[in-house]
């Protein structure tokens, strides 16, 4: 681990609105704040809205600044990513923002039933060999149902076409509401002041010509979630800082 990172680490270590739980700890003593988010750390009663796979923070803190009547929770493990983020909320004083260094997986055991009202998920990787791993997956719809309160949205923010269409055939098969849905982002006159907040990585598609996908669902009770069986041409790219996505863009 480079020098860079480990003083990110440092330093976030003394930021209050930084949580970072190893997995032992977890195990050992459970998190004091799950259920309790809005009473013991943020001091009131506004919607939570997390962001899954946040990198930099560039959505929780842009969110954040837009609606100060909401509270947002940056998660991601990649802390040196998220020190960015977490420093410039801190700077300018911001109180309903907060980061959490986890695994996605492990959630459910940092938030209680009813405690997240929306979900976004902005530029994850579209793990096109593993269906488990695709946080739009049924796997993590399930995991997500147990979080969201009554009618919970999810958002979905992607440069991959691959992780777009799997998401409206998961979407559809499980007949989940659709509230919005474009392939071109940009160019639809959708692109509102929330849909303009650029992450890092976006920036860097939208410089390479790609279109940027966006779907927006209700992630409604279901008694079981069916996987969409349909073939989806993979992304013929190779995704930054990512493994290649594809044979056609690893050239076997």
């Amino acid at each position: 681990m480079g020098k860079n990172k480990l003083a990110k680490f440092d330093d976030m270590a003394g930021y209050p609105h930084v949580f970072q739980f190893p997995f032992a700890t977890l195990q050992e003593k459970g998190f004091d704040l799950k259920g309790h988010w809005n009473e013991r750390f943020f001091k009131n009663n506004n919607p939570i809205v997390l962001e899954l796979g946040c990198g930099k923070g560039e959505y929780t803190v842009g969110l954040g600044k837009l609606f100060p009547n909401k509270n947002f929770i940056g998660i991601d493990i990649k802390g040196a990513r998220m020190w960015s983020g977490a420093k410039e909320s801190m700077e300018q004083g911001m109180t309903n923002v907060a980061f959490l260094r986890t695994h996605i997986e492990l959630i459910s055991h940092f938030f209680a039933a009813n405690e997240v009202s929306e979900i976004w998920i902005t530029f994850p990787d579209p793990q096109m060999k593993k269906v488990s791993k695709r946080l739009t997956s049924t796997r993590f719809m399930k995991l997500y149902r147990e979080l969201l309160a009554g009618d919970g949205i999810v958002h979905l923010k992607t440069d991959s076409n691959f992780m777009f269409q799997y998401t409206c055939e998961m979407v559809k098969a499980n007949n989940y509401p659709v509230l919005c849905s474009t392939d071109d982002l940009y160019h639809s006159g959708m692109a509102d002041d929330i849909l303009g907040i650029r992450t890092y990585y976006e920036q860097q598609w939208l410089d390479r010509g790609l279109n940027i996908k966006y779907i927006k669902f209700v992630c409604e009770e279901r008694e079981s979630l069916t996987e969409p069986e349909v073939e989806i041409e993979l992304d013929p790219y190779r995704s930054f800082n990512r493994s290649k996505r594809s044979a056609l863009a690893s050239g076997k």
